[in-house]
């Protein structure tokens, strides 16, 4: 245990410890079937993932011409009521997660979410899962307040703070997650088989895995 090196290792949610898209673009459809725009195919709902769900639903309003502030915040709080109550419908971990954490608790690392999920969202899906246990902490992206979510390194260093202190690396599939990595100057490591909003190797991550089984390995290597 004393050879590992990292005491602490912190996870994106959606598209990194999570298989979420279905439940989000459900939720995405149900907003933009009550606004009048055309739904979103549920396969490709993860190319909208990325900043938190607000972003998410006004990608998928812009590409279809967009609207007035007041009509999206109406639709928004919609989508956020509607996920509320299904976002762990078909949720679930990626291949290997469990495994994963598993093997990282037994070297004794502390573990942590870092989201730009609400808090109340990210926590609730880990309970359903009956993953609530594993974290020491989960922050998200209403935790510390405004302008405090990823890209920003508040939330990282939040959770490195609130898991006890120590060597950190972070693992997500975005520029959101890798851009708050090096702005906290936290090692990191990118999700390939996760939501990426470009290709995972111009993510300017340490490491890029593509699947659960690379994580150790590549976390022994940083």
């Amino acid at each position: 245990m004393a050879d590992f090196p990292f005491d602490i290792v912190a996870f994106d949610l959606d598209g990194t410890l999570l298989e979420t898209h279905r439940d989000l673009g459900t939720a995405v459809n149900h907003a933009l079937t009550l606004g009048g725009f055309a739904t979103v195919p549920i396969g490709t709902a993860s190319d909208l993932i990325g900043g938190g769900a607000k972003i998410m639903l006004a990608r998928a309003i812009d590409a279809q011409g967009g609207i007035e502030e007041g009509r999206f915040r109406e639709l928004y709080k919609a989508m956020l009521a509607y996920y509320g109550e299904h976002y762990a419908d078909h949720t679930q971990p990626y291949p290997g997660a469990i495994e994963a954490l598993d093997a990282l608790a037994a070297k004794g690392v502390r573990l942590a979410v870092v989201t730009n999920k609400f808090e109340s969202f990210a926590r609730g899906i880990l309970g359903a899962l009956d993953l609530s246990g594993r974290f020491d902490c989960v922050i998200g992206g209403d935790t510390l307040g405004k302008g405090k979510s990823k890209p920003a390194p508040d939330p990282l260093w939040a959770a490195q703070e609130q898991c006890g202190g120590g060597r950190m690396a972070f693992v997500g599939d975005s520029s959101y997650d890798t851009g708050a990595a090096r702005a906290a100057d936290v090692p990191v490591i990118a999700a390939a088989y996760g939501y990426c909003d470009k290709p995972a190797h111009e993510l300017d991550a340490d490491a890029v895995i593509d699947s659960f089984a690379g994580l150790i390995p590549a976390l022994e290597t940083l």
